[in-house]
C-alpha cells in the first residue's frame, strides 16, 4: 500500500553513564503517515434498506498513525507504530462504533538481519493476503472478496477481527522475493490457557508474479470463550487462502481461494469459495472489476455471489478519485447494491 510521510523529526541521542563516561549517538526518527478517504453514494446490504449520505472509506478505510525507530547499532533497530481508524464525516475514531482508538496497529519490537519481531496490537496476516490480492484491496464497500470474509452474511465469515490484540508476530527478511510472517495471540484471562488466536503467511514475489498462502485458527472472538455467543456449540474456527496476481502491463490479474471450516457441535459447517479481479489501466487511472463466491454447507446451508467495477482516476501521486457499483446476492435475502463516487488523499 502507498504510504508518504509528511512529517519526519531526525535527532541525535546522546547517552552517558557517569561523569567522564564517553558519549554513544544513535539516529532516530518518527513519522506521520495515513489518508483520508470519502465518499458520497448509496449503500444497500442484502436483505436490509437503502441508506443514502456522506460515509467514509469508500476505498480504503481513513487511518492516521505514527511510527518511529531507533538505530540500536550492529544492525539491530528498535521500532513502533500505533495506528487508528477514523471516519472524516464524523470524526468519529474507530473503523466502526467502540473500536479503539489504535485499532490499526500498536506495537514495540525489534528489527535485525534475523527478521523482525513486534509486540502488541497486529492487522493479522490473513487480512494482509486478502487485501493484497484483490483490485479493490482492503474496501469494505466495494471489494467483493473483503465483505464475504469480513463482514459475512448467513453465517459465513471470518470471527476474530482483522487485527488481533496481545498479540507476538514474527516477520522473516526477504530472502530472494520469498518470506512469511507468524502471529500468536493471547486470550489474556486467568485460567484460560487453551484460548489463543494463531496463523501466518508464506508468499513469492518474482517479477510480475505474485503468491501467497494464509492460514489462521480462532479459539475466541474478541475475549475467551466467546464464540458461543456467535452460534452455540461454537468452539474454534480454522481459514486458509491462496491468492496469485500476475501483471501483464496491459492487464494485472488477481485470483484466490479460501476455505473455512466452524467446529460447531454437534453439527459443524464449512465453506469454500473464491474470487477473481482484473485492474487495466486506463488513461490516467485504472479500471477494476472483481467477483467472490461463497458457498457453505454444513449446519448452515448458504450462498453468496458479488461483483463489482469501478474507476479510480490518479489525480497526483498522492490523491485520487473514484467511482464505483457493487451488486450482492444472498440466500434468502433480497439482493444488495452499492454506488458511489469518491475521493482519496495520503499524507
Amino acid at each position: 500500500m502507498k504510504i508518504w510521510g509528511l512529517l519526519s523529526i531526525g535527532t541525535a541521542v546522546a547517552a552517558s553513564s557517569g561523569l567522564g563516561a564517553t558519549q554513544a549517538f544513535a539516529q532516530s526518527s518518527v513519522t506521520l503517515f495515513g489518508q483520508v478517504d470519502q465518499w458520497i453514494g448509496a449503500k444497500e446490504l442484502p436483505g436490509a434498506e437503502r441508506a443514502w449520505g456522506v460515509s467514509g472509506g469508500g476505498m480504503q478505510t481513513s487511518y492516521w498513525g505514527l511510527k518511529g525507530q531507533e538505530d540500536l547499532g550492529n544492525n539491530l533497530k528498535a521500532i513502533f507504530s500505533i495506528e487508528g481508524f477514523f471516519s472524516a464525516n464524523n470524526g468519529q475514531y474507530g473503523a466502526y462504533k467502540g473500536d479503539a482508538f489504535f485499532s490499526r496497529n500498536s506495537y514495540v519490537g525489534l528489527e535485525s538481519l534475523y527478521g523482525t519481531v513486534t509486540a502488541g496490537r497486529h492487522t493479522t496476516p490473513y487480512f494482509v493476503s486478502t487485501v493484497l490480492f484483490n483490485p479493490f484491496v482492503d474496501s469494505y464497500n466495494f471489494s467483493p472478496v473483503v465483505l464475504h470474509t469480513f463482514l459475512g452474511l448467513k453465517g459465513q465469515g471470518l470471527v476474530g477481527d482483522s487485527g488481533w490484540n496481545n498479540s507476538i508476530q514474527y516477520q522473516t527478511p526477504d530472502f530472494s522475493g520469498l518470506n512469511a510472517t507468524a502471529i500468536y495471540a493471547f486470550g489474556n484471562a486467568a485460567g484460560q490457557t487453551g484460548q489463543n488466536k494463531w496463523g501466518g503467511t508464506v508468499g513469492y514475489t518474482h517479477g510480475p508474479f505474485a503468491a501467497m498462502a494464509a492460514y489462521q485458527q480462532v479459539k475466541f472472538n474478541f475475549t475467551p470463550n466467546d464464540l458461543g455467543t456467535v452460534a452455540p456449540g461454537f468452539s474454534s474456527q480454522q481459514a486458509a487462502q491462496l491468492g496469485v496476481t500476475y501483471d501483464f502491463g496491459l492487464a494485472k490479474l488477481y485470483a484466490q481461494y479460501q476455505y473455512m471450516n466452524d467446529a460447531i457441535a454437534p453439527v459443524g459447517a464449512h465453506s469454500n469459495g473464491g474470487q477473481v479481479g482484473v485492474s487495466v489501466p486506463l488513461g490516467a487511472g485504472k479500471a477494476l472489476a472483481s467477483y467472490a463466491y461463497t458457498k457453505m454447507v454444513g449446519s448452515i446451508d448458504s450462498t453468496r455471489n458479488t461483483w463489482s467495477i469501478g474507476y479510480d482516476y490518479s489525480v497526483s501521486k498522492r490523491t485520487d478519485v473514484y467511482g464505483a457499483y457493487l451488486n450482492d446476492r444472498a440466500t434468502a435475502l433480497s439482493s444488495g447494491n452499492t454506488f458511489g463516487v469518491g475521493i482519496r488523499t495520503y499524507f
